[in-house]
């Protein structure tokens, strides 16, 4: 999938992702810093049902938020702070990577490359203008 979209328009984007995508439980997000990976997870978010205040977990690491009508957890992820791999398996993310019945969000996976297999869906964003985003899922 690849399209160019307006920030208006984001709800509609990850609505799209979500319908195309039905069965992948995790996503990795490429992006330079302020090109809107959170606030493309917060519309994720929002479609999934999530009544919590999503946020970037980069001091926490991991934020955790619940699926209102489901129960499924969603683990929202930002790498930027780990050093390597070892740093990422010593926060837990392998656990969450392996668990298929909650998502997983990851910001800034490129720190930890190999922990990303098949079955994470590789989304990059790309800052056209200061509204506008092109978006590849690979």
């Amino acid at each position: 999938m690849e399209l160019t979209f307006s920030l208006d328009e984001i709800n509609i984007v990850a609505k799209k992702i979500l319908a195309t995508y039905p069965s992948v439980r995790c996503f990795a997000f490429y992006a330079d810093m302020g090109s809107g990976k959170t606030t493309l997870i917060r519309a994720l978010c929002d479609e999934l049902g999530v009544k919590d205040n999503v946020s970037s977990p980069t001091f926490s690491i991991i934020n955790e938020y619940e699926i209102d009508r489901t129960k499924q957890k969603i683990h929202h992820m930002d790498w930027y702070r780990l050093k390597n791999v070892q740093d990422a398996i010593e926060a837990g993310v392998q656990d969450m990577l392996d668990d298929n019945t909650n998502y997983c969000f990851i910001e800034w996976p490129e720190i930890a490359p190999e922990l990303i297999d098949k079955r994470v869906l590789r989304i990059s964003i790309q800052s056209t203008s200061p509204t506008t985003r092109h978006l590849l899922i690979a």
